[in-house]
């Protein structure tokens, strides 16, 4: 049991600083339209592609940090965010819109970017 906690604190303090190198660049990835400009209905078929599929198992263990560092050390819903970013499902969009405007996670981004000197994310 010892062994697992210490597992679990090194992987806690192994995506915390991980997260707090890589998230300024993802964050200025984002376009600044992304969650004001049109969306097409139909793109869930490109999930069969073998790029999508991919895509998901990259981001996946980037989502599933995110929902632990919601309790353990780390920018939980920023790393949520860019979990969300890298895979490609059904509802993504209605998904990262409703996490972005939850309380101060779109003032966060746009402070990031602010930083980066790149333009703020339009408010869905």
């Amino acid at each position: 049991m010892e062994t697992l906690f210490i597992w679990l604190g090194a992987i806690s303090a192994i995506t915390f600083v991980l997260s707090l190198l890589l998230l300024p660049w993802f964050v200025a990835r984002i376009p600044s339209d992304y969650f004001t400009r049109p969306r097409d209905p139909h793109r869930w078929q490109v999930l069969l592609r073998p790029r999508a599929i991919v895509r998901n198992l990259l981001g996946l263990p980037v989502l599933l940090a995110g929902i632990a560092m919601l309790v353990l050390p780390g920018q939980g819903l920023l790393t949520i965010m860019i979990g969300l970013g890298i895979m490609n499902f059904p509802g993504k969009f209605e998904l990262e819109k409703w996490i972005v405007t939850r309380k101060g996670v779109l003032q966060a981004l746009n402070w990031i970017r602010r930083k980066a000197k790149h333009p703020p994310i339009s408010a869905p």
